[in-house]
């Protein structure tokens, strides 16, 4: 069924049209460098469906009967779903032990009875989100009560993973054991997690340029998205994060990756010092960050208008 793929050749013209596609419908964004990885592995849908060339292959993408699920297939090919549970374990200690209570403690003072609602976006198969209610349960918090974990990705295929449970050994690099005898049986030389923690979990498939789509969550009091806007040009990131921002209610925290910033992305956040961590925070109300163009243009009206004022 593959034979075939080997002989594919993506020409120039080829390569930009998917690069377009990928850019314009999911925010994905590939340059010159990444031509070999993009063309090898579209290669094989391409055989697999006996298109017989990227061209058709393109052309069904956009116009096709199925066309929206293969392209579910294209995001599974071209993204590297790389997580583990407990991934940047510090950051996550921050969340459930400062972030969490912080939130918690302010609502109750309001009156608020709803749990902190946290949204893992861009959770691929879910070793994220499920790490986040276990060290939630830990540390004596109730899922559903104090806090709720919402979880989404472009993919369903790895909503269906995260559904199901199943994980290999890969995915427990930096569990203790402890943590993994108490919430994992052995199932199939697979380890399964506890229906427990799945249960708590609200799995919902999201592009994230898709604001339609993003609206149907609710407000959120924090956000982590982890080596995910990576993948993203500068313009998407600019998209996402400003979605990110009308998302999160005003003093609302943003966790992204360790080696990602929002430097030349925004200032509409400001950086929040954890005990052992930095994180983003959308400013409370009234303690907005003033932009520096506004500021300067509002200047000059006033400069502009000053003698006219003087003159009346």
């Amino acid at each position: 069924m593959f034979g075939d793929a080997d002989n594919l050749i993506m020409s120039n013209a080829e390569y930009r049209m998917f690069c377009e596609l990928l850019r314009t419908r999911c925010g994905l964004y590939f340059d010159d460098n990444m031509r070999f990885i993009v063309e090898k592995r579209l290669a094989r849908r391409v055989a697999k469906l006996e298109l017989g060339s990227f061209g058709a292959y393109h052309y069904y993408l956009r116009n096709g009967q199925g066309g929206d699920d293969e392209f579910a297939c294209v995001i599974d090919e071209l993204t590297t779903n790389e997580t583990y549970f407990f991934r940047e374990r510090r950051q996550l200690d921050a969340l459930i032990h400062e972030i969490i209570p912080e939130q918690l403690l302010r609502k109750r003072h309001a009156g608020i009875t709803t749990p902190v609602n946290i949204w893992s976006a861009g959770c691929s198969s879910g070793e994220e989100p499920l790490s986040i209610v276990m060290l939630g349960l830990e540390a004596n918090l109730r899922p559903g009560i104090d806090f709720r974990v919402y979880a989404s990705d472009i993919s369903s295929n790895m909503l269906q993973k995260c559904r199901a449970g199943l994980y290999r050994e890969a995915s427990f690099r930096e569990t203790e054991p402890i943590l993994r005898e108490k919430y994992f049986t052995k199932k199939d030389n697979l380890s399964k997690v506890s229906e427990s923690i799945r249960k708590e979990i609200d799995l919902i498939q999201i592009n994230l340029i898709d604001r339609s789509k993003v609206a149907l969550l609710r407000s959120m009091d924090s956000i982590v998205c982890r080596n995910v806007i990576i993948y993203f040009d500068l313009e998407t990131k600019k998209q996402v994060i400003g979605t990110f921002h009308d998302k999160l209610i005003p003093g609302g925290y943003l966790l992204l990756g360790h080696s990602e910033s929002l430097i030349n992305v925004t200032n509409q956040f400001e950086l929040a010092q954890l005990t052992d961590d930095l994180v983003y925070r959308r400013p409370g109300l009234g303690n907005e960050i003033a932009d520096p163009w506004q500021t300067l243009a509002k200047a000059a009206i006033d400069e502009v208008d000053e003698p006219g004022r003087k003159s009346r």
